[in-house]
């Protein structure tokens, strides 16, 4: 028996989200019905079974069970009933896992309309055998903003490449908008920015079309539709109107992406093409129209941060060179612009932490910084530009550099500095008191007095405390046996090396090694 209403259910944890769908559509006129409201996937698993509803329009982010579980659970008890899912932009991710599970369709929630929603619906029904009276009304062709939206989520066109060419009258096609990812107040909506470039643009409509593409809050884009020999016309154009948000002090990177022909590449060339050239943005400060053929030569090498000799020179007292090291990286990185942000990021985050653990083993006063060290990371990682995150760095390496003077000033004597510099070089060899005696020409005696006076401790404490604190880092962070690492730092007695190791950190070499790896 052919049916002449289908049958809607509509789940969503917002009441208004409900009530906007219910008073979107004359459900009643277009031969639809809704026979119930379901706030979370829980509640819609029992409504089906009493309703029996032919369509099922679902929310993807939902409590106690989301959308894509209830999608599973539909199609697992009930394969004929269709589902029509509902995402914001962001939640895409989500709306994938329900691709697989055989979904009709899906809406992004900004870019719910009724002439969309009401097209969805009727090219749903299509796959419903028993409700041929409402299939026998024509179906809407689908319309450009549609095709957009599906390809931008990453959903297949369902369209075929005949009827793609008919929506767009060119072959070349750019990506071009506004990034606002490093505009720290919202001086300026997406909807403005959309108007400006439709607007500027309006002189050579003759010649192009432009279609709003839906993203997040931080981009606003538009697709340009035209022929390769009309972009260099419109070249001046979008500098134009890059140029008058830099007067404005917007602060807005403007992108430009190569020509590609192929719409069906669209979430492609966004994602892999347009947000790449923005993340450069963090590096390029004052490139306010970025397209790639114009982009600074970059030198040849990606600069690398040698984190192992920047610790040896530390743990050597090389202090000089070790920051020289530092300040050559981020000179070279601060206009490296292909750097990935968030690595960029870390590695400074990691620079920081080791500087003060390394340095606070090495008898330095770094309490200050140490309290101050989440500021500092804070910034690095908050930052909008990379001189925010230099400017942050450059101030933790003076706060550094005072400790280091007043650390060498509080030791005073300088043969005390050499003898310390001297024991951090060479505490994995077999030294004695004797033989560092003897290297400086000083009477063995002499030297253990003067040791104890000028530094607080005696020579085999302070030989024993760099020893050990070397084993700690070995024993965290590499797989050697605990015996190679007794050997690798100075004991030639396994034995002797666990009862100093556990005198100084109250536990056993093993046990440590246990503790670390589990936090």
């Amino acid at each position: 028996m052919m049916e002449s209403v289908c049958r809607v259910l509509i789940v969503d944890d917002e009441v208004l989200v409900r009530q906007g769908i219910k008073h979107l559509l004359h459900w009643e006129q277009a031969g639809f019905t809704i026979v119930g409201e379901a706030s979370n996937g829980q509640e819609a698993i029992v409504m089906i079974d009493r309703l029996q509803p032919h369509i099922v329009i679902t929310d993807i982010v939902m409590p106690l069970l989301n959308g894509v579980e209830l999608t599973s659970l539909i199609k697992e008890r009930y394969p004929t009933i269709e589902v029509i899912v509902l995402s914001s932009f962001s939640e895409f991710h989500y709306v994938r896992d329900t691709f697989q599970k055989g979904v009709a369709d899906y809406i992004l929630k900004p870019k719910l309309e009724a002439e969309q929603l009401l097209g969805i619906l009727r090219r749903t029904v299509h796959k419903i055998p028993t409700l041929k009276a409402i299939t026998d009304q024509p179906e809407q062709q689908p319309k450009t903003s549609l095709l957009l939206d599906r390809l931008m989520s990453g959903y297949e066109s369902d369209t075929d490449e005949e009827q793609e060419l008919e929506l767009f009258q060119y072959p070349s096609f750019r990506l071009f908008g506004a990034d606002l990812k490093h505009v720290k107040h919202a001086v300026v909506s997406q909807e403005e920015l959309l108007h400006r470039i439709k607007e500027l643009l309006e002189p050579f409509q003759k010649k192009l079309d432009m279609y709003s593409l839906p993203t997040d809050s931080k981009t606003a884009v538009m697709l340009l539709n035209s022929r390769d020999s009309n972009w260099e016309s419109l070249m001046p154009a979008l500098r134009a109107l890059s140029n008058s948000t830099r007067m404005k002090e917007l602060s807005i990177g403007w992108i430009l992406t190569d020509t590609f022909t192929d719409i069906k590449q669209l979430a492609v060339q966004f994602q892999q093409r347009f947000l790449k050239l923005a993340a450069y943005r963090y590096f390029l400060t004052d490139n306010w129209f970025i397209v790639r053929h114009e982009l600074p030569r970059l030198r040849e090498a990606e600069p690398d941060f040698d984190m192992n000799e920047f610790m040896e020179q530390l743990q050597r007292r090389k202090f000089e060179q070790a920051i020289g090291q530092l300040k050559r990286y981020m000179e070279a990185a601060s206009t490296y612009y292909t750097l990935d942000v968030f690595s960029f990021k870390s590695q400074l985050g990691n620079i920081l932490f080791n500087m003060i653990i390394v340095l606070g083993k090495l008898d330095i006063d770094m309490k200050q910084l140490a309290a101050n060290k989440f500021q500092y990371l804070r910034v690095i990682n908050e930052s909008l530009h990379v001189h925010e995150a230099m400017e942050a760095l450059t101030s933790f390496i003076q706060e550094v550099e005072s400790a280091i003077a007043s650390s060498r000033q509080a030791v005073r004597n300088p043969n005390m500095a050499m003898i310390l510099d001297y024991i951090q070089s060479h505490y994995m060899e077999p030294i004695s008191l004797g033989d560092v005696a003897s290297h400086f020409h000083f009477n063995p005696t002499y030297l253990s007095s003067f040791f104890s006076t000028h530094n607080q401790e005696g020579f085999s404490e302070y030989l024993n405390r760099v020893r050990i604190e070397k084993a700690t880092e070995l024993l965290a962070t590499t797989d050697m046996a605990i015996s190679d690492i007794s050997l690798q730092v100075g004991y030639s007695d396994h034995s002797y090396f666990t009862k100093v190791f556990k005198k100084l950190k109250g536990t056993s070499p093993s046990q440590y090694r246990k503790s670390s790896l589990i936090t």
